[in-house]
């Protein structure tokens, strides 16, 4: 398997970080294997294209709350890390197990 599991939604808190606090969180390498997705269905035409990072973040980001990481935005990217025989993907990782403990 890929994935840890396949969810189709976001269990954890609304965060309401906005493209500019994701870019201040330095990336890092997740496994895969570790990650469970927040979304179901997929479009293979975005898995395809090449430039789908064109607008956004070049980095996917990961949710971890409760113990679990959960990828809200990169499936695509991670799918496509995948089916190139990584085994990794560079991430943001927004810890809500940090802020829920201070």
């Amino acid at each position: 398997m890929i994935f840890r599991r396949v969810g189709d939604d976001r269990p954890y808190p609304e965060h309401g970080y906005a493209q500019r606090q994701w870019s201040a969180i330095a990336p890092e390498q997740v496994q895969l294997a570790e990650l469970v997705t927040t979304k179901r269905m997929l479009d293979l035409e975005a898995v395809l294209e090449e430039d789908s990072t064109f607008y956004g973040d070049l980095f996917a980001h990961v949710v971890r709350w409760r113990g679990e990481l959960y990828l809200e935005d990169g499936l695509h990217r991670a799918l496509r890390a995948a089916l190139q025989q990584r085994q990794c993907v560079h991430a943001r990782v927004l810890d809500l197990d940090a802020d829920a403990s201070r």
